[in-house]
């Protein structure tokens, strides 16, 4: 058993993270830390924990949770984790971030996309960014790793095979891409109320989502080579999901069925990752509440273009499952250990 703590418990993704941890056979829960719900047991602020987490949250106090855990989850807005990170690591705790500070390799871009300063550019350096399936190696020995994204994850695990074998012209990448609004957090803005949520449809942080850059990164080290995307998020009347449809020029001939193989085989050991038969599009309610993501395209020999559809749970695959299942490789356990339950349908 592995003694985990995590510092922001309360809010969705934290609460994912108690839901999928109180559940996995090798994890031990020793401390969960809330600022707004300090004093008041989880199971009270997420009743569907009762009998499975007694847990009462606290204000993070370096000396009881760090004192206790071997792991540390830091699910906290951007701005906030890296003192407790570096705190942690000094005294021999890994960590698991599954906020925004330490995904950039280049601390510039995170600054000029989140508008900051970075306390610590060699922290963020030293971090791996935590997509399993890309990243399997760097984080099965990271001390520290950087959760991705919910965006990327679904937008960089429809394209990797694609941009790794050289089949796509990486100018012409366009991405729309739709998200539940549990994707927001757990806050109280007007545009997240059922009444401006219900029955509506928008885009939003269009061509300056904060996503973009980190999508930008991990394609770039892929192909080798500088890539820009156009990446435009909608908000839907949904709790969970994200379903990106993505556009992409052709720059050689191949047929669907030899993309076919080369998505199989580079997923061949990826036990999240699902191809879905031809015709098949992905559904955002297939992979409600599980850590899987749902693949499938289609050549449109009209326009050369290939047309791919990705379709994750947000606050799993998104984020707190990734995070487990980057855990399990850290610690050397199956990937699957913990997470390995299809979506919840109908």
């Amino acid at each position: 058993m592995v003694k985990v703590g995590i510092i922001g418990a309360t809010g969705y993704t934290g609460a994912e993270l108690v839901r999928l941890a109180s559940r996995h056979p090798r994890v031990e829960l020793v401390a969960l830390t809330s600022q707004t719900f300090s004093g008041q047991e989880m199971a009270r602020v997420y009743p569907s924990l009762y009998g499975f987490c007694s847990h009462t949250c606290k204000n993070f106090s370096p000396e009881e949770v760090l004192s206790q855990a071997e792991v540390v989850f830091l699910a906290l807005p951007h701005g906030h984790a890296v003192p407790i990170a570096e705190e942690a690591l000094r005294r021999g705790v890994r960590v698991i971030d599954l906020g925004a500070d330490l995904r950039f390799r280049d601390v510039r871009v995170y600054e000029e996309w989140y508008g900051i300063k970075h306390p610590n550019p060699e922290l963020a350096a030293r971090a791996v960014y935590g997509l399993p399936e890309i990243h399997r190696e760097e984080i099965a020995s990271a001390q520290v790793v950087a959760n991705p994204g919910c965006y990327p994850t679904s937008v960089i695990l429809a394209l990797a095979p694609l941009i790794k074998g050289g089949y796509g012209e990486l100018e012409s990448i366009v991405i729309d891409a739709k998200s539940g609004v549990s994707g927001a957090g757990r806050k109280t803005e007007i545009a997240y109320l059922f009444t401006e949520c219900n029955e509506n449809l928008h885009p939003y942080g269009v061509a300056r989502h904060r996503h973009t850059p980190e999508i930008e990164q991990e394609l770039s080290l892929i192909a080798g080579q500088e890539v820009r995307v156009s990446f435009t998020p909608h908000l839907v009347p949904i709790t969970r999901g994200i379903l990106s449809t993505i556009y992409v020029n052709l720059k050689v001939q191949v047929s669907e069925e030899e993309l076919r193989q080369v998505y199989e085989e580079f997923y061949r050991e990826a036990p999240f990752v699902k191809l879905l038969p031809p015709g098949l599009w992905p559904h955002t309610r297939w992979v409600y509440g599980s850590n899987f993501c749902h693949i499938n395209f289609t050549l449109d020999r009209r326009t050369g273009r290939l047309i791919l559809a990705s379709a994750i749970d947000n606050l799993t695959k998104g984020a707190s499952g990734q995070a487990l299942q980057n855990l399990n490789l850290m610690f050397g356990w199956p990937e699957a250990l913990g997470l390995d339950y299809p979506g919840l349908s109908p």
